[in-house]
């Protein structure tokens, strides 16, 4: 990043806060800061688990804490523990916390509007698609990645999503049963890793990396959510991947895929990968890839 990137990026929310009205004490007319009004917000109708709350809006639980309190103080929702888990608390609007929610949607359809009502119509188009574009990169820069446990939840709630797409989407069905699949051993460390992706606490893409002792690194059980693709998520995980082999002295990664996951077959060969013979007996693949990776250089 360069000196003239940030500038911009600066300008840019600064110009954005200023336009939006975020930086008064009572958004958008009413007797509360933004902090607040957005949380009534992602509350929603059917309520939200408080820490959810926290994942999906990057705050502290004491930050959150005293914005609930706040809330509450004003009778705008009530907060609970849930009956199998006290240590769970679920956040839910009353009657007056939906009336507020529902004047703050309609003065930002106003605010939005007043946005858009001095351009003309190839400008608002302009903006529109500008605005859609910052929001996809801005969602992109937010997803995290984090080595797990294949046994944690997230890594196993990725694999169910995994196995539950292949069944509907391979010729034949999918059974893992049937698979060639790693042992959760091998995808600890030191022999392997495995990566999962979260977008807002979520977890959204999965990956796991085999690091035998002799022989090519290999990739393993790669997914991504549908709603996360076209992201770039995917060339993240396998970038760390293949970053992370490299680390560990591979000079070559391997992977294979089914002929039905014709995005996935994109995607390898776009990041570098060939196409090479078989070198296992997955009964599920139909194409095998490889690609020679740089170590990284010993000083």
């Amino acid at each position: 990043m360069d000196a003239g990137q940030i500038n911009q990026v600066r300008r840019f929310n600064r110009t954005v806060t200023e336009r939006v009205g975020v930086l008064h004490d009572h958004y958008l007319g009413l007797d509360r800061p933004i902090g607040e009004a957005r949380l009534l917000w992602e509350i929603g109708e059917q309520g939200q688990d408080v820490r959810r709350l926290r994942e999906r809006l990057g705050l502290d639980s004491g930050y959150v804490s005293r914005m609930l309190r706040s809330l509450e103080a004003d009778g705008l929702v009530t907060v609970e523990p849930q009956p199998r888990d006290k240590r769970v608390r679920t956040v839910r609007l009353t009657d007056a916390g939906r009336t507020e929610r529902a004047v703050l949607d309609g003065r930002s359809d106003e605010l939005a509007g007043s946005l858009l009502e001095p351009l003309n119509t190839a400008q608002r188009a302009r903006l529109v698609a500008a605005m859609a574009e910052v929001d996809r990169l801005l969602t992109a820069a937010t997803v995290t990645l984090d080595a797990l446990d294949p046994d944690h939840p997230d890594a196993q709630r990725c694999l169910r999503c995994y196995f539950s797409e292949l069944q509907e989407r391979f010729e034949t069905g999918f059974d893992p049963a049937q698979s060639l699949l790693p042992d959760a051993g091998e995808l600890r460390s030191p022999h392997g890793s495995f990566l999962v992706a979260r977008l807002h606490g979520e977890p959204v893409g999965c990956a796991g990396l085999k690091l035998p002792p002799g022989a090519p690194a290999e990739i393993k059980r790669m997914w991504v959510a549908p709603h996360v693709r076209g992201l770039g998520v995917a060339r993240r995980i396998l970038a760390e991947l293949e970053a992370w082999a490299a680390q560990h002295g591979h000079d070559v990664v391997r992977l294979d895929t089914n002929r039905a996951l014709t995005d996935a077959i994109a995607l390898y060969h776009s990041c570098g990968f060939s196409e090479v013979a078989a070198f296992n007996d997955e009964p599920y693949a139909h194409h095998w890839f490889e690609k020679r990776i740089a170590r990284p250089s010993q000083e």
